[in-house]
């Protein structure tokens, strides 16, 4: 199917009963077609997105040492500001900086039983001459989960599951993580990656976009669709765990950011829906119509899709820092190839 942009989406149709069954329509087939969509409805405040583009930019505008001194080589649990070029995508490096914030919590006491992923659970680095970004962030994670848990109950409606089928993985301690993200310009010539071609590795990401700052594209049949901003949507997209979850009938899409032109900038702040560290993905037994149009997880030989977030996750986070797994974590590296 030839499409040159995401469909929209009204989240506030799944509220009306006479509407809910051709919002669930609308989730499955864009998922299901393109693995993308903008979705409006939301319910997230004009002022709490402000605040957290605001809050965003007085982050990167801290003085470096600032920065540095939450630095996530600091973090074993790969938390913390990464300076610009400091994360890779296949390998090549992102032209961007960031503050990656995940679940809160204290780090788990590891022993020769653990699994390898316990690394990713601990606290967060937070920036002390900024408290702002502390109060604003879980404010956005609350209303973020909140639209979270309603669309995952929506697809398994649209699916033909029970609307609780995803409850039991998400029930304690989801696995959440934050990127606040700054995309610089690029002179001519110096490249255009700002983050490579990818898969997301879990359930669901929600993802908030500065206002007139493009940049997201997604792949489609072979070619790259541009995802500029729509005033008050996010972007939703639907990681490797639902794939797994699906059978393939839901597929995981690759996407990327190019860097804005010149002196300009763009912020962007992802929100990764997920399981437990500990929890299985559901499969689900599809209605025979969706399953006769399930083709199966992807095969990659250098992407290997895992059944639990834990597993996915610290594949996604060895390779994308391996600085960070090199100084802490060596041995996990090696015993992981």
């Amino acid at each position: 199917m030839s499409m040159s942009s995401l469909p929209v989406l009204d989240l506030a149709l799944s509220e009306n009963p006479d509407t809910a069954e051709l919002f669930r329509k609308q989730l499955r087939d864009a998922t299901h077609e393109m693995g993308f969509f903008y979705l409006v409805g939301h319910g997230i405040s004009d002022d709490l997105q402000r605040r957290l583009l605001d809050v965003a930019r007085e982050f990167f505008a801290l003085p470096t040492a600032e920065k540095l001194a939450i630095e996530n080589v600091r973090s074993p649990h790969f938390r913390g500001y990464t300076r610009l070029g400091g994360e890779l995508t296949e390998g090549n490096q992102d032209w961007r900086e960031q503050i990656d914030i995940g679940t809160d919590q204290p780090a788990t006491q590891l022993s020769d039983d653990s699994p390898a992923w316990e690394i990713l659970q601990g606290p967060n680095l937070w920036p002390d001459a900024l408290p702002e970004l502390r109060e604003v962030i879980t404010e956005w994670n609350d209303a973020l989960t909140s639209v979270a848990l309603k669309l995952l109950r929506e697809w398994a409606v649209a699916l033909g599951q029970d609307p609780h089928i995803f409850d039991e993985a998400f029930a304690e301690d989801p696995s959440i993580l934050i990127k606040v993200v700054r995309y610089p310009g690029r002179p001519p010539g110096a490249g255009t990656q700002g983050v490579g071609g990818h898969k997301d590795a879990g359930v669901l990401t929600l993802l908030y976009i500065e206002p007139g700052k493009g940049g997201l594209q997604v792949e489609h049949d072979g070619e790259w669709i541009d995802a500029p901003p729509i005033d008050g949507a996010l972007v939703v997209n639907i990681g490797e765990l639902i794939e797994v979850a699906t059978g393939g009938y839901l597929k995981a899409t690759v996407h990327r950011v190019i860097s804005p032109e010149g002196g300009g900038e763009r912020i962007s702040v992802p929100f990764f829906f997920n399981p437990n560290y500990a929890a299985q993905i559901p499969e689900f037994d599809l209605p025979p119509e969706l399953a006769t149009r399930a083709t199966g997880i992807t095969v990659d030989a250098n992407n290997p899709i895992h059944d639990s977030y834990g597993a996915n996750a610290l594949k996604s986070r060895l390779r994308a820092h391996p600085d960070v797994a090199a100084r802490w974590w060596p041995k996990i590296v090696a015993a992981q190839g």
